[in-house]
């Protein structure tokens, strides 16, 4: 009987999954994943290499399947929320991707990670498409971007704090809120004060600092 491959490396990345987001890349054991995915532990050093190439290939395939779960909509301040918000669901219905993306933050800080030029383009992409539709600079958007990917994502990774600041976390409640905070953020930020007027309004400080 012919070895199904394709199976076996599915069973694989479930079974790595659930260990990884658990454990993170340095408490995770081979042995664990190969015992829950009901396979020889070979087999992971057959079809991957290693524990940490296994790692990669997990967090890349849970980044593709967002990617096409929940494509980027931004045209209005409504869209962008609604996809913030759709974000936020994808990670209730997948509280292992934050936690994957915040092990390998914690495990690899600022080392280079694998897939990170692909990523990387990604992101870019997503903050052209999003500079156009609010008319901000890119650099600005890139900021709002990368707010806007906690927000959603906090909650599944950092439960203590929700616990901490919001009692009983109702995850209804998070996302009407979540949507207002983002419209908010959608908001162009404020110009700066004219020269001249912060000058006027300096002198009058200081006049009303050394008034009797």
């Amino acid at each position: 009987m012919a070895w199904d491959t394709e199976r076996t490396r599915a069973l694989l990345l479930e079974a790595a999954v659930a260990e990884f987001s658990a454990h993170g890349l340095s408490g995770a054991r081979v042995d664990r994943i190969a015992a829950r995915a009901g396979v020889n532990k070979e087999r992971i050093y057959q079809y991957f290499g290693n524990k940490e190439s296994l790692f990669d290939a997990v967090l890349l395939a849970e980044l593709d399947r967002l990617v096409d779960a929940v494509p980027l909509r931004a045209a209005t301040p409504e869209e962008f929320a609604s996809y913030v918000v759709d974000v936020f669901d994808y990670h209730q219905g997948h509280p292992h991707l934050a936690r994957l993306l915040y092990w390998e933050g914690l495990e690899r800080a600022d080392r280079p990670v694998p897939g990170e030029d692909q990523r990387t383009r990604r992101y870019r992409q997503k903050v052209r498409e999003l500079s156009a539709a609010l008319g901000r600079d890119p650099d600005d958007t890139a900021h709002l971007l990368l707010g806007v990917i906690a927000l959603a994502a906090s909650w599944q990774a950092l439960p203590q704090l929700n616990r901490m600041l919001l009692g009983s976390p109702d995850p209804e409640q998070r996302r009407v809120h979540l949507a207002e905070t983002v419209r908010r953020l959608w908001a162009p930020p404020a110009s700066p004060p004219a020269s001249g007027a912060s000058q006027h309004r300096s002198g009058t400080q200081k006049t009303s600092r050394t008034s009797p």
